[in-house]
């Protein structure tokens, strides 16, 4: 009886162990994916020496006659306001955290998930000219630095980390090498970018491009490695050939599309000023830095994306097309 019962227990034991087992592997399976998701860093293969980064060699489109060979500068500041949030107007308006990562604003101060045209037309700005279009992107981080400020934590998202603030932003339009632009409308939506781009079948929509202050004809889409005392850079250029009829399109991006790589919009579309959107960062050779993504991006570099959402007035759009379309260098 007494080596019975010992077998029984020791059945009982094996059952209730393997259970226990599976329970904890089966947690860990439910749990790990997300948490190595969270939890990733850039691998070491986003980054890159910007010595070993080709000089740029594709050709820029020629100036023609007909061309619009002016540029204006929009003195929005450099986010001293500190204007962060986890919302993305463009992309989920009316969702609060819709984003699931950290943007950083110039321009219209309000903007924000709930922002309509009414209320961004009414707001304040951090443009000096009175432009109140907003203009946004994913914060960089240090991620040797816990972050203790507001939106340097994380709600499970993996995006943690000191927030590098920007040393410089520089918001300009220009015009098209091959014909005269004409006016965006008001409150049109634009983006540029692919904020899913590590699980995207292509880098076809992969746009920004990296790199430091004293090698600029040495651009990247990884994160660059650059000598002391140069910047890291990150140049945004959103698309500029417009339907003519939507400011908003499906999936953000059927109303405005790219130019030709000789300038030259596509049939049914009409060139608006292009813009260009410059960051650049102070950051110590060789600190580990990330861009905010969703967590199933890993933070991978190519994943650099922007938004913006045109607020000016009839008049302050129509001196912008004068100025690009009379070859003038304007600040606004």
């Amino acid at each position: 009886m007494g080596k019975e019962r010992r077998l029984l227990t020791l059945v009982i034991c094996l059952v209730l162990g393997g259970g226990l087992l599976a329970a904890v592997l089966g947690a860990s399976r439910a749990a790990g994916p997300h948490r190595g998701a969270a939890g990733a860093r850039p691998a070491p293969s986003d980054y890159v020496d910007i010595q070993d980064v080709p000089r740029i060699s594709e050709p820029i489109p020629a100036q023609g006659p007909d061309g619009s060979a002016g540029s204006v500068v929009m003195d929005c500041g450099r986010n001293e306001e500190g204007h962060y949030n986890e919302d993305n107007l463009v992309v989920s308006p009316g969702l609060r955290a819709g984003a699931h990562h950290t943007h950083a604003y110039v321009g219209n101060l309000s903007t924000d998930a709930m922002s309509t045209d009414a209320s961004l037309d009414a707001a304040a700005t951090s443009c000096r000219g009175g432009d109140r279009s907003t203009y946004y992107w994913p914060v960089l981080r240090r991620t040797d630095r816990p972050g203790s400020r507001p939106h340097e934590g994380s709600a499970g998202h993996g995006n943690t980390g000191a927030i590098l603030p920007e040393a410089s932003v520089r918001v300009e339009f220009r015009g098209s090498p091959v014909s005269k632009v004409v006016a965006m409308p008001r409150f049109l939506r634009g983006m540029t970018g692919d904020a899913v781009a590590y699980t995207a079948a292509s880098d076809a929509e992969v746009r920004a491009r990296w790199g430091c202050s004293g090698a600029p004809d040495r651009p990247t889409t990884r994160y660059p490695r650059c000598p002391e005392g140069n910047r890291v850079t990150r140049t945004l250029v959103f698309p500029s050939c417009w339907n003519g009829l939507d400011t908003a399109g499906e999936g953000h991006r059927s109303h405005l599309k790219f130019p030709a790589a000789d300038g030259v919009c596509p049939r049914g579309t009409f060139p608006v000023p292009e813009l260009h959107v410059s960051l650049s960062y102070e950051v110590p050779a060789g600190a580990p830095m990330a861009l905010d993504s969703f967590p199933e991006q890993r933070h991978s570099p190519k994943t650099d994306h922007g938004m913006f959402v045109n607020a000016m007035t009839e008049r302050q759009m129509a001196g912008v097309v004068a100025c690009l379309n009379e070859g003038r260098d304007c600040r606004m």
